[in-house]
């Protein structure tokens, strides 16, 4: 929905009601920051958990180490590997007119 149908819904004017959706966003942010160390012992009690399913046991590991170390970065869909792709970019910008040579 648009600011400005809000806007128009709440009577509000869309400055008004958009300050007021940041300072709501803001604090539930915050609300749920709070609650980031007992969220994270239910995922670590999953991941530990004999009675959870494989999945969900994996899934709780992948979130827990998302959290702590960053999603893991995802190749370039090419199966030459990198030093080709880089050899390959090095290709089209020396002789752009060649590419493939």
């Amino acid at each position: 929905m648009s600011t400005r149908l809000l806007a128009k819904l709440s009577g509000r004017t869309p400055t008004k009601l958009s300050r007021q959706m940041r300072k709501t966003l803001t604090e539930i942010r915050s609300l749920a920051r709070g609650h980031t160390k007992t969220a994270l012992n239910v995922l670590v009690g999953i991941m530990r958990s004999k009675d959870a399913t494989a999945a969900a046991r994996v899934s709780a590991a992948n979130a827990i180490l998302d959290r702590g170390w960053g999603k893991a970065t995802q190749p370039v869909g090419n199966d030459d590997g990198p030093l080709e792709l880089i050899h390959r970019i090095e290709r089209v910008i020396v002789h752009p007119e060649n590419p493939d040579s």
